[in-house]
């Protein structure tokens, strides 16, 4: 078909406009279709202290007026949506897409290089940082990977952080600045937030922590506080006043039980008390008799041997009574009063109306809680940092709270199958916070040493089996997975993850672990 002058010059008048179209675009770096553009240096307010005649966006088109003092032609383009869901710079015939990947629980970073559209595989030059949240710049390396490259090592969480790579596509071009920036799993809360929450933020430094080793442990009850209340005479059960977990006083009536052992014990007292009084009457007579010579003293000795005899009937069964904490009175001469040896709580209870018990039945355990035991094994090879008498504080993952002691007990052999010797702290508990049960950790405290970063234990939260402290970044927090050392029980030492001069959430750190696991509900990577 042919084409007419005017078709002509119409047809040269679209490719000139769209040649300066793709032209602007070039110098300027910008689309109307920029997604991600504030990662691109777009501005670059820096551009005064450049020496490399750089092209920063719209300067670059202006002319750049510091382009006389720059070395190195860097291109810093403002970022557009790449192919692959990165960050996509376009100078001239090259590109560089810029993209954060996770594949099998890891995080890396990969780059594309495109020169006239096709992989640039060889020749490109890359050099490349992170910067985290807490100011720590770590260099990364790429390797080839099929079309792209990928960094060697992986990208550890926190996954906030501001990453720059500097691509030379081939020798004698300028090179191209890919930035990419990232802020998963960072909790945003503004000061008015951060107030109500009443999260405290402190810097982490130097600090004293006293050397010793933590072992796991758990509360158990004082056995030197405990019993296990019995009988002692069989019956049935008539009357059960107590119950579990009652708070109960020395002498306090648990139980009433009909026994017929118990009315024979007690008729056999009445017995001997009425010969008793019969001997004591008779014994009087015969006295006063031989006393006045109308007797033979010899009926004068056997009264007073009936009388003495009477007497140790009557004791013996009142001692029989005794033994098993039954009174010689009663309203009935089979009712037994089971009472409490000592004031404690009722934490079982084996027994219900009507039920027949034996004498060496365990109807009641009731143990004293005002002091528990806490109690943890010890390894051959730390037993001589663990004696009688040491130091060591107390806390629990199940609340917030902590205790100091002393301990109290260490086995003097190690067990046959464990090579483990046992070891106790008694513990003062007069909350009832220690409850037997709650697993614990000791820390057997020694003498004091300095670290470098240490910080408030109670910053420290498990998340994902990891330790963690969340860091305090603008505009909000960042979970710092760290390694910890020493502790006391108020200041913990960090041996990996912290840099001294960090500020971090000190107090109720446990509502940004809260706030963090509501958001890991919502989104999942």
């Amino acid at each position: 078909m042919a084409i007419t002058k005017k078709q002509s010059a119409a047809i040269a008048a679209i490719v000139i406009a769209g040649v300066l179209g793709i032209g602007t675009v070039l110098l300027t770096g910008r689309t109307s279709g920029d997604e991600e553009g504030g990662h691109g240096h777009a501005e670059h307010a820096e551009a005064k202290e450049h020496d490399d005649a750089e092209h920063h966006g719209q300067a670059a088109k202006e002319g750049h007026a510091d382009d006389k003092g720059h070395a190195d032609e860097e291109h810093h383009e403002a970022a557009r949506k790449g192919p692959h869901g990165g960050n996509l710079f376009v100078h001239d015939k090259d590109a560089v897409e810029l993209a954060m990947v996770e594949e099998g629980g890891e995080a890396r970073l990969r780059l594309w290089i495109l020169n006239a559209g096709k992989p640039v595989a060889s020749g490109a030059s890359v050099a490349a940082e992170i910067k985290r949240a807490t100011g720590e710049v770590q260099p990364l390396k790429f390797k080839q990977v099929g079309d792209y490259l990928q960094s060697e090592t992986s990208i550890a969480e926190p996954h906030v952080f501001d990453a720059t790579v500097r691509v030379t596509v081939a020798a004698g071009k300028a090179p191209i600045i890919a930035t990419l920036a990232k802020e998963e799993g960072k909790l945003e809360l503004s000061a008015e937030q951060l107030k109500q929450a009443s999260i405290g933020i402190q810097v982490a430094g130097p600090a004293k922590v006293q050397t010793g080793l933590q072992f796991p442990g758990e509360i158990r009850f004082n056995e030197d506080r405990t019993a296990h209340v019995v009988p002692r005479l069989a019956g049935v059960v008539e009357s059960v006043p107590a119950n579990i977990g009652q708070q109960v006083k020395k002498g306090q009536v648990l139980a009433i039980i009909a026994s017929t052992g118990l009315s024979e014990q007690r008729s056999e007292l009445l017995a001997a008390q009425k010969r008793l009084d019969l001997a004591q009457t008779t014994f009087a007579r015969e006295k006063k008799l031989w006393e006045e010579k109308i007797s033979a003293e010899q009926d004068y000795l056997q009264a007073r041997t009936a009388q003495q005899e009477a007497q140790i009937a009557v004791q013996n069964a009142q001692q029989k009574l005794t033994a098993i904490g039954a009174s010689a009175a009663a309203k009935g001469l089979n009712q037994f009063e089971l009472r409490a040896p000592f004031d404690g709580i009722i934490v079982e209870k084996h027994l219900a109306l009507g039920e027949a018990v034996k004498e060496d039945a365990s109807i009641f355990t009731i143990s004293d809680l005002s002091t528990v035991w806490a109690e943890f094994v010890v390894s051959a090879k730390d037993l001589g940092n663990v004696r009688v008498g040491e130091k060591v504080t107390i806390n629990s993952t199940s609340f917030d709270g902590n205790a100091e002691g002393t301990v109290s007990y260490v086995g003097s052999l190690l067990g046959e199958q464990t090579r483990t010797a046992k070891a106790r702290v008694t513990l003062v508990n007069p909350n009832m916070a220690w409850r037997p049960g709650l697993f614990v950790t000791v820390n057997v405290l020694g003498a004091d040493v300095e670290v470098p970063v240490a910080v408030a234990s109670e910053a420290v939260q498990e998340i994902n089996g990891q330790n963690v402290i969340f860091l305090a970044v603008p505009g909000g927090f960042v979970a710092q997975p760290v390694k910890t050392g020493r502790t006391n029980g108020k200041v913990i030492e960090v041996l990996d993850g912290l840099k001294g001069g960090t500020r971090y959430a000190a107090t109720n750190s446990f509502i940004l672990k809260a706030e963090l696991g509501k958001g890991s509900a919502e989104h999942s990577h």
